[in-house]
This record gives structure tokens, sequence and C-alpha cells, in this order.
């Protein structure tokens, strides 16, 4: 299935400053030329190496807020973040704009949920602020179904970026997501970037995984990632596992 909306991200090497500090200094972004040849990609890899980071950078190329949400949120305060410096080195490649679109941080959702909490008590505010969500305030659900309420209720058509959505659902509901996220792909409307450590996740068939435990940010295999090889190897021998973290 083609990939409806952004193509590919590459850094213009022009535009890097002399002094290479964070986030300039991630060794990915020199030569970053990244396509996107599926509908749907994981960003995959160690802790610090830059996945939420460009992941940050995508959302604003897209016009999306980088502390998370969608346009409606474009200048709102709803979470630390305000900026991306990545994004100002990197030029996108669109086979077309995206109408809509939403950024999913797990980090910043409480932060979010407050947001339509303050938009409820406008009185600049015309409408419901839950309306898009679930119907009634986040604060009121459990983490996972906050998440949920977001994914389930906001998710219909453009570009969705979602950082370690696992971290707020069970087993069982990060396989409610994946479902979610194969019909709406089969739409042909709909576009998923996603940053993850959760291999389950990783299942989606015929997903795009890129690998940035390499600078080079290669295409790879399911079987390929530590996160699979790791889960993998503590289920199947929990007790060579638990031998090797015990030994002095």
């Amino acid at each position: 299935m083609a990939v409806p909306f952004l193509l590919g991200v590459k850094t213009v090497i022009e535009r890097l400053p002399l002094e290479r500090v964070f986030p300039y200094d991630l060794p990915f972004v020199p030569s970053l030329d990244r396509p996107f040849h599926k509908p749907v990609a994981f960003f995959v890899g160690e802790n610090g190496t830059g996945k939420s980071t460009l992941l940050e950078a995508i959302a604003v190329l897209c016009r999306l807020p980088v502390s998370g949400g969608s346009r409606n949120e474009a200048n709102g305060s709803n979470g630390p973040e305000n900026d991306s410096l990545l994004s100002r080195v990197l030029r996108p490649s669109f086979r077309r704009q995206p109408r809509d679109g939403f950024f999913l941080r797990a980090e910043f959702a409480a932060h979010f949920a407050s947001l339509l909490d303050e938009r409820k008590f406008d009185p600049e505010f015309w409408g419901d602020p839950y309306s898009r969500y679930g119907g009634k305030s986040l604060h009121t659900r459990s983490h996972g179904e906050a998440f949920l309420a977001i994914l389930q209720n906001r998710l219909h058509e453009g570009i969705f970026l979602l950082d370690e959505p696992e971290s707020a659902l069970s087993p069982q509901r990060q396989l409610a997501l994946l479902s979610l996220i194969h019909s709406l792909v089969n739409t042909g409307k709909c576009q998923f970037i996603v940053a993850t450590h959760s291999p389950i996740l990783m299942t989606y068939p015929d997903a795009q995984i890129i690998n940035f435990d390499e600078s080079s940010l290669p295409d790879v295999h399911l079987e390929e990632t530590s996160h699979y090889q790791v889960t993998r190897g503590v289920l199947d021998q929990p007790s060579r596992y638990w031998k090797y973290l015990t030994e002095e």
C-alpha cells in the first residue's frame, strides 16, 4: 500500500550549525536521508538514540505541536516544549500535505488532559472540548483508558505520530491498538509513525522498522531487533537471564 503523505525527511547540510550540540550531535543527523515506503513505520532502538527527537521534528514539519495534540493545540501550552531545533535543519518530502493529524506523546498526556479541562471553562472556547476524545474528561479515566479514548475517537484520517504508546497499554490493549491502526491504514487515508520499545507493536504486518541503534537508520526485520531478541530470550529461558542478572 502506498504511503499517503510523508515520503521522507532529509538533513539540509547547509543548515547545520558549526557547533554540533544537541540535537545536532546525534549520530544520524548529518547524513539523514530517510524515506518512508510503508504507511506504518516504527522507530526502534535504545534510549537516547534520538527516536523521540526525530519524531518531534517530524511533528513540526507536519504542522503539529511539538508537545503533542492536533493542530487545534498548535498555539497551546500543553507541555514543557514548544519547538524542535532539529526540524530547522530538515526538509520533508510529501506526496500531499495531510489535512489532519495527531501527535500522541506518552509523557505529556496529563498536560493534554488538563488543556481540555481548561477549555471546558474557557468562555472564548466554543463547543465541547471532549467531543473528539470520548465525551468526558480524560482525567476521569485511567492512563490506559485515556490513551485509548484519544486513539479510538481522534484518529480518522491524516498522519499520526505516536511516541511510546505502549507505556500506558497492557498487552491486550496493545493488540487493540494494532487492530485500530490496521483498520485505519486500510482506508488509504492514514499514515502512522511510531516510536516504540514494544515487540508486540512491531509485529504489525509488513511495517517498516527503522533501527536507531545504527547511525544509518537501516530498515530491519522484527527478529533482528534487540527488543524482540531480549524479550523472547527472557520469556523462553527466564532462569538463564536471572542467573546472569544476579551474578556478582
